[in-house]
């Protein structure tokens, strides 16, 4: 066996993303054998000689993605449900948010994490260890006005993380979820190149700036090390201190 072999696999989903493609970068910085999924394949190719085009929000495409890359590396030790969406400009309050759109959020933010970690649930069973860790967000603690779709999602995908860590504990899997506050990503630069409400963000934040992708990674990374081996259920807030106002 290699050392390669030997290494922890770990599956990040939306890893063409500002804290996917971070995330991923961080893991295989730690030596771990990163497979990188996106819808859009073609934004993953460079990050890991192990990568795969991937819906999160469709069944048959998540078991067969996850099955071929069981076959391929023969286990899976982390998954990382990292695929999210904050919604268009039309995602704003209940009365006017389109009910597609608050469908689109959800089955990305929520169903999504369901679907990828159901795919793999058997094989950790079997393995007797796993972990899952899901970027959910400050959002789903505090709700932000005028966002009540990726609010919902968020706090969904939270109790999700903690439904996991309830059920499969005792069967060695942990659960855990990542709250972000503000990160400066592709998805949110149309909102923090405006000026003003850059400065908004920055004036609510106790340090003083945004949070970068890496700052979430680092996260990531330190889950994934196995190093917070008691660390199950948590919502482990990484904000800043915006959320201790």
């Amino acid at each position: 066996m290699t050392s390669e072999d030997q290494s922890p696999v770990v599956v990040v989903t939306g890893a063409a993303g500002g804290i996917g493609s971070a995330s991923v970068r961080r893991l295989i910085s730690e030596g771990m054998q990163v497979v990188a999924t996106d819808l859009d394949v073609e934004s993953v190719r460079s990050l890991s000689p192990h990568h795969f085009a991937l819906d999160v929000t469709d069944p048959d495409d998540v078991q067969d993605v996850m099955g071929r890359i069981l076959n391929r590396l023969g286990h899976v030790d982390v998954l990382v449900n990292n695929a999210g969406i904050t919604g268009s400009q039309q995602a704003t309050s209940a009365g006017e948010t389109p009910i597609d759109e608050f469908d689109r959020v959800i089955a990305v933010n929520v169903r999504g994490p369901f679907l990828c970690t159901r795919s793999l649930l058997p094989s950790m069973i079997a393995a007797g260890s796993g972990q899952i860790i899901t970027i959910a967000s400050v959002a789903g603690l505090i709700a932000f006005p005028g966002r009540c779709a990726y609010t919902t999602s968020k706090g969904a995908a939270l109790m999700f993380a903690r439904s996991v860590a309830v059920d499969y504990g005792p069967l060695g899997i942990r659960s855990n979820a990542i709250c972000p506050g503000m990160v400066e990503t592709p998805m949110t630069q149309w909102r923090l190149d405006q000026p003003e409400l850059r400065a908004k963000v920055e004036a609510m934040v106790p340090i003083g700036r945004v949070a970068q992708p890496e700052d979430v990674a680092d996260t990531v990374a330190l889950l994934a090390s196995g190093r917070m081996a008691y660390a199950n259920g948590s919502a482990i807030v990484i904000d800043g201190g915006w959320s201790s106002w």
